[in-house]
């Protein structure tokens, strides 16, 4: 699970980028920050044979 922080801008191409913080522990430690290009982001990918949003929004919490 993650919690997005919000959209941000690279500072030479423009691009948006989704900030985006980890909430779960794994290699890196609970609170670590990602970014992610917001296309990429919002893509689909396979997942068993079937394509699903690479994020599921579960919500406030």
């Amino acid at each position: 699970m993650y919690e997005v922080l919000g959209v941000v801008h690279h500072s030479e191409s423009l691009e948006e980028l989704v900030l985006y913080k980890q909430l779960y522990v794994s290699n890196f430690p609970i609170g670590t920050l990602w970014v992610r290009p917001l296309k990429m982001f919002l893509e689909s990918v396979e997942l068993d044979g079937k394509k699903v949003p690479r994020f599921k929004y579960l919500g406030e919490q």
